[in-house]
């Protein structure tokens, strides 16, 4: 239907003869006008030049024309502001006015503000949806999922050690390993941040379960025998955009009824899916250094792996010319991928040469470190960076390594501190809906994955703070409290969880009105011991009923830029759930929630760095990608 899909997740294949046309034109129609480019594109949308002035050189901001201000001690203005608010502020008497007399026309919010439970709540449901997700051979509970059962059992068959296992990336049955490595990845770092609360909510052994079904089956995707990674399986699963074959895509068939080819992808390039391999197992590696035996084994992998990620004969994105991929996670670059390895490698290890390339100053221009644009600091499974500055943050300010890494840490600070201001709506940086939902990815569809991620950077980064006994940070003049940043983290999942014109909460099964009708193939078909062939399964797909299934704790897209959200089982642009979506929201919502106490845990991340230890380098020809 579409030549690319920029958003992660699926474009359909729907022919026509499977919709009724009457009932889903006007959704069609929406969906093309919604069709985005948010792959994290370094080039475009950047910050205007007086919002770059302002936050790089914030004593600019009222160095001109100071005769044409005027000083009242609480703020500055300029007189011609000063006479005209008078006026308007006799107007907004008169529209106050007005508007009480119209209120009961106007849409009510439920201001509710959620509380600790509510994102505990949210919390334990968000992470089921991963053992809805799963492919493979399910255990006998499987956390109380009783509509699914084994698939995929087949997958990889022709390979060395098949490919049996890990997760569907969405409302499809196809199993893209870029964005599952960074839904890996996000999980363990929110444990590591957080593993107290974990712990004390009783999820700790659960999300422990899901890291590892994600990296026993990341383990698989390239030989480990070898001295040297030749390829990586990049993909199971599939579908040409256009196709007319039975594939993942033109069929409607719930993953334990699949009997269609399912290709296996390979790539021999490709620094970006290494680099994001390489994360997830070295991330994993602290989770599990309670298992020496399975943690040095992650370990031993993630710096195998990142050897493919620096050979440079094998530099080209992993997408590049793949009709399989590219349509849906296409990589936009690698060299960010690169920097997130590289600093999860340094975690990891605690070898100092990880450390030396991740802050490597060639490294930082070739990943547009430094660019500030709009889509550079929006964390997402294409786009590392925030991400990577925000660990490497960390390194200045719990470890201060001091010389020679100091500057550019002090600068990767500051890139991220200036993350978190553009963040807060009184800078204007991003545009906000009416609702209050910032819009990270310009108003096109899947926005909450966006959000919820950048909800959990700024909560992190308030805990940082707070961790240090820092009251705050510095936006231009302004001096803003970590309340602030929390509170833009918070009044964003409150909009995810219904905090929003509609009242809607967009995490399935959570408060009483939620969407029913989730783009999902295994969710939308009855397990009713009856096998739906690819194009049985179709009346499913246009059924005005509800799914049979719940799909419980499923973030869906979300709404347009308008606020508005139609609950239709088409709609994959806004009604469809992702694992790495879902993967944000659980960061963000463990981050948030005080159930399980307060702030992060500082030393856990630190566990495999001993600065008194000398470190073996890492050889000169492989240190720059």
């Amino acid at each position: 239907m579409y030549s690319a899909n920029y958003l992660g997740g699926t474009l359909e294949n729907v022919g026509e003869s499977h919709v009724n046309s009457t009932t889903y034109e006007d959704d069609h129609q929406s969906q093309n006008a919604d069709r985005d480019k948010a792959i994290i594109s370094r080039k475009s949308c950047t910050l205007d030049k007086k919002q770059r002035v302002w936050l790089s050189d914030p004593e600019t901001r009222f160095s001109s024309r100071k005769n044409k201000y005027i000083d009242l001690s609480f703020f500055i203005c300029s007189r011609k502001v000063f006479k005209w608010t008078l006026v308007m502020v006799s107007l907004a008497l008169l529209v106050i006015g007005m508007s009480i007399t119209n209120e009961k026309s106007l849409p009510k919010i439920d201001l509710r503000p959620q509380t600790p439970e509510d994102y505990m709540l949210a919390l334990h449901k968000a992470l089921v949806f991963f053992d809805e997700q799963k492919s493979g051979r399910l255990s006998n509970n499987n956390y109380g999922i009783n509509w699914r059962e084994d698939s995929g059992l087949q997958d990889g068959n022709a390979t060395k050690r098949g490919l049996v296992g890990g997760y569907y990336d969405a409302g499809d049955n196809i199993k893209f390993h870029f964005p599952m490595s960074f839904a890996m990845t996000m999980l363990s770092w929110s444990l590591i941040e957080y593993e107290g609360k974990y712990k004390t909510i009783e999820e700790y052994d659960h999300i422990r379960d899901l890291i590892k079904w994600g990296t026993d089956y990341l383990l698989l995707t390239f030989d480990s025998s070898a001295s040297s990674i030749p390829y990586i399986y990049s993909q199971v699963g599939g579908s040409v955009n256009g196709s007319t074959v039975s594939d993942d895509h033109t069929c409607w068939t719930r993953p334990e009824d699949m009997d269609y080819p399912r290709p296996v992808q390979v790539t021999h390039e490709g620094p970006d899916l290494a680099g994001e391999i390489t994360a997830a197992l070295a991330a994993a590696s602290i989770v599990f250094r309670d298992n020496n035996a399975y943690s040095e084994k992650l370990v031993k992998e993630a710096v195998l792996v990142f050897k493919f990620a620096l050979d440079k004969s094998k530099h080209k994105i992993y997408s590049l010319h793949n009709p399989y991929i590219e349509h849906y996670y296409n990589s936009s670059g690698y060299y960010d991928e690169v920097m997130w390895g590289a600093i999860w490698l340094y975690y990891a290890t605690g070898n100092q040469s990880y450390l030396s390339l991740a802050t490597d100053q060639e490294l930082s221009s070739k990943a547009h470190a430094f660019s500030m644009n709009q889509d550079s600091i929006v964390l997402s499974w294409d786009n590392k960076l925030p991400a990577a500055m925000m660990l490497l943050t960390r390194v200045q300010l719990f470890l201060n390594p001091g010389y020679p890494f100091e500057a550019v840490l002090n600068n990767y600070h500051k890139i991220t501190g200036l993350t978190m201001c553009s963040y807060l709506q009184r800078y204007n940086i991003y545009n906000w809906t009416q609702g209050g939902l910032i819009q990270l990815n310009h108003g096109n569809g899947q926005p909450l994955q966006y959000v919820a991620n950048a909800a959990f950077l700024a909560s992190l980064f308030a805990d940082y703070l707070e961790a240090i006994d820092v009251p705050g940070w510095k936006c231009g003049l302004d001096f803003i409290l970590v309340e602030e940043l929390r509170s833009f983290a918070s009044s964003q999942i409150n909009y995810i969880l219904g905090v929003n014109p509609l009242n809607l909460s967009y995490v399935v099964e959570y408060g009483n009105n939620y969407p029913k009708h989730v783009h999902h193939r295994g969710a939308s078909i009855p397990n009713d011991n009856k096998k739906y062939s690819c194009n049985d399964g179709w009346k499913w797909y246009g059924s005005r009923q509800p799914n049979p299934n719940t799909i419980i704790g499923a973030m869906v897209g979300g709404p347009n830029q308008f606020d508005e959200y139609k609950d239709i089982r088409s709609d994959y642009s806004h009604n469809e759930p992702t694992i790495a979506g879902n993967a944000g929201l659980v960061a963000a919502l463990v981050s948030l929630t005080t159930s399980g106490g307060q702030g992060i845990d500082k030393n856990i991340i630190f566990s495999r760095i001993m600065p008194s230890h000398p470190t073996s380098l890492l050889p000169l020809s492989t240190k720059r990608p």
